[in-house]
């Protein structure tokens, strides 16, 4: 884990509520999966120039936990690309109050497919 600046850009910010919480008082995990899917599909439909489809999630890790009222960042980078494919790094970083300490919480890659207006797989441009 790397306490460095995040890889990509900034493509989504949130904050965790108290409705995404698990048993443990913790942002439930598929809450922050849904966010990450949705902050690496921003830069994926931006290089496709249209509509993307998840694919796979590979190497999925949960370093920290989210805390409610934390301000979630989640930063996307096209590491790989195929003919219409594209493995998007994904990290989230969180900004804790009140320290303003910012920690990497999570990390993964999505795969993409760029995908065309009946769904089926198109080429990158």
């Amino acid at each position: 884990m790397s306490d460095t600046e995040p890889r990509g850009m900034l493509a989504l910010q949130t904050i965790a509520m108290p409705a995404d919480t698990n048993a443990n008082g913790d942002i439930f995990g598929g809450w922050l999966m849904a966010q990450m899917d949705l902050g690496a599909s921003v830069v994926a439909r931006e290089r496709s120039n249209g509509k993307v489809a998840t694919v796979a999630v590979n190497a999925m890790t949960f370093h920290k936990p989210v805390r409610v009222g934390d301000l979630v960042s989640i930063y996307s980078d096209i590491i790989k690309e195929g003919t219409t494919s594209m493995q998007v790094k994904v990290e989230v970083r969180v900004t804790r109050l009140p320290s303003s300490k910012r920690v990497k919480v999570t990390e993964a890659t999505f795969v993409f497919v760029a995908i065309d207006e009946n769904g089926n797989k198109r080429t990158l441009p």
